[in-house]
């Protein structure tokens, strides 16, 4: 083999190779290492594209009750576990016409085209609020949550469905634990 068409090709590997790592440096940074969904940068991109492409998006805001306090009592691990469960429920949740993201702390969103593919928003609760066992110890979940679909604004934007959905989540934990609006 021609030694100029090897000197040639290496610089073009090693672009290569460095935009690949950029890539998955990227990706990365698009999802919180703990739970593994999307974070409020990654996530908000696509729920935009989501909610101008389909008329019927549902978009859910999730925040767990009492999070601090189990931090508090339990450790930072068993918090980690609560977090780390609710999300994977909230995904599975969405299935395959939704994505779910945790926006920072213990709150987490969601946004879901197809209601007829989801079982619905009490089923959200019920599945949310099942207790999560660690380390041999088992814990109540109770969640708060809020909901707006994309039908109900006079302007159809991602930042309107998310201060409704807010608006809906903290005039559910007004009425109590265990409620969602």
């Amino acid at each position: 083999m021609d030694t100029h068409v090897i000197a040639a090709g290496l610089p073009a590997l090693g672009w290569a190779l460095h935009g690949g790592m950029l890539w998955r440096r990227l990706a990365t940074a698009r999802r919180d290492p703990l739970t593994g969904l999307h974070t409020r940068d990654g996530w908000t991109a696509r729920a935009e594209h989501m909610m101008a492409k389909h008329p019927g998006a549902l978009v859910i805001l999730v925040d767990l009750d009492d999070f601090k306090d189990i931090n508090d009592t339990h450790g930072h691990a068993t918090g980690d576990a609560l977090l780390t469960a609710t999300a994977h429920r909230l995904s599975i949740w969405c299935g395959r016409h939704g994505i779910a993201a945790r926006l920072g702390g213990d709150e987490f969103a969601a946004i879901v085209t197809d209601l007829d593919s989801t079982p619905g928003l009490r089923a959200l609760q019920a599945v949310l609020d099942r207790p999560v066992t660690h380390n041999r110890c088992t814990l109540p979940v109770s969640i708060s949550g809020g909901h707006c679909h994309r039908e109900d604004l006079p302007v159809p934007t991602l930042t309107d469905a998310l201060s409704a959905a807010d608006s809906s989540m903290y005039a559910a934990k007004g009425h109590g634990r265990r409620n969602t609006r």
